[in-house]
């Protein structure tokens, strides 16, 4: 039951510090195709590089930072490095309106072939998260 509790809780943290204007953020980011498909690698394995991005989606650096700056300064995405690797994830506030967002787009051809994509070149051991021994996040459809 504390368990329960404690998730709950979260929740209810998270929803109280929720307004228009971060709505308004969320929208304008998702407004993008090239961030939705950015936003939906991260949603589906907890953190990003933008040099695995870049490879990836097959974007240039410059695009996929721009991109990823433009997230991170709307308050989406948050950052840590690791050696000489920055790597992306959401932030906890706003992780739960985004995974409902990104319900509705889960079946999209393109964000389909991006994730095939990512565990192709990830069992290939092509990216950095396995330089750096990171797991992917692992999700049950």
């Amino acid at each position: 039951m504390p368990l329960l509790c404690g998730g709950f809780k979260t929740s209810i943290m998270r929803l109280k510090h929720f307004n228009i204007d971060i709505g308004a953020q969320i929208f304008l980011a998702c407004s993008d195709t090239s961030r939705l498909r950015i936003l939906n690698l991260i949603l589906l394995n907890g953190e990003m590089c933008i040099t695995d991005l870049e490879h990836i989606l097959e974007f240039t650096q410059t695009k996929t930072s721009r991109h990823l700056l433009y997230l991170k300064n709307s308050g989406i995405l948050t950052s840590r490095k690791i050696n000489q690797w920055v790597f992306y994830q959401l932030k906890d506030e706003v992780s739960d309106i985004t995974r409902q967002i990104f319900q509705f787009l889960r079946k999209d051809p393109v964000m389909l072939k991006d994730q095939q994509v990512f565990e192709t070149l990830y069992s290939n051991r092509e990216l950095s998260l396995n330089k750096l021994q990171i797991k992917p996040i692992s999700h049950s459809s």
